[in-house]
């Protein structure tokens, strides 16, 4: 057991422009997250972001959206998580992740930023150790490619797959919700074929 996740963070940038680009991977979640669970997201100035809550598994969590753009997300995170006292470790934030193919999905607790915009700044205002849940967008093969990729729309294809791998991490998150985060590896580190 770990801690009980309170607030779960969804990496993305604001605007319509962006809302289909892999990078919102983590807004999608968020927004799928609230949907089933019958929440609903309210645009709140002093988190600088969208923010819900939700019961899950008994728990009462927090949901937030950061409307900062990419590489200010630390800004939102951080308010919140310290306005209502929430250790770094009750924190989960969600994702778009280049080291996996779309549809694949990691729980992972702490660690660096892999030069992801969005960890790097919740990292320097938080600290490092929330958990990610990160959401496979695949790499384009290029380092000089990434920033157009990640900005891109996916394929039907692996927009699919991505969507299936979300339906999963929403399925999963009463699990790591109650800190069950062994049990919830479990289940998203399966194969599924």
């Amino acid at each position: 057991m770990t801690s009980p996740i309170q607030l779960i963070v969804g990496l993305g940038n604001p605007g319509t422009r962006y809302e289909p680009s892999r990078h919102n991977a983590g807004f999608w979640f968020i927004d799928e997250l609230a949907r089933r669970h019958g929440g609903a997201l309210r645009s709140e100035n002093k988190f600088h972001g969208e923010v819900g809550r939700l019961q899950i598994a008994g728990n009462d969590v927090w949901l937030l959206k950061p409307m900062t753009y990419m590489n200010r997300s630390g800004q939102a995170v951080a308010a919140l998580a310290h306005f209502y006292k929430i250790p770094v470790e009750a924190v989960l934030v969600a994702h778009d992740e280049l080291d996996l193919p779309p549809g694949g999905v990691k729980l992972k607790q702490g660690g660096g930023h892999a030069g992801h915009n969005g960890l790097r700044d919740i990292c320097a205002q938080l600290g490092r150790d929330f958990l990610r849940m990160r959401i496979g967008i695949g790499h384009p093969g290029h380092a000089s490619e990434v920033t157009g990729y990640v900005l891109g729309k996916p394929s039907p294809e692996e927009r699919g797959l991505m969507e299936r791998a979300i339906d999963e991490c929403v399925e999963a998150t009463p699990e790591i919700a109650a800190g069950e985060l062994q049990k919830a590896m479990h289940r998203l580190h399966t194969s599924k074929d």
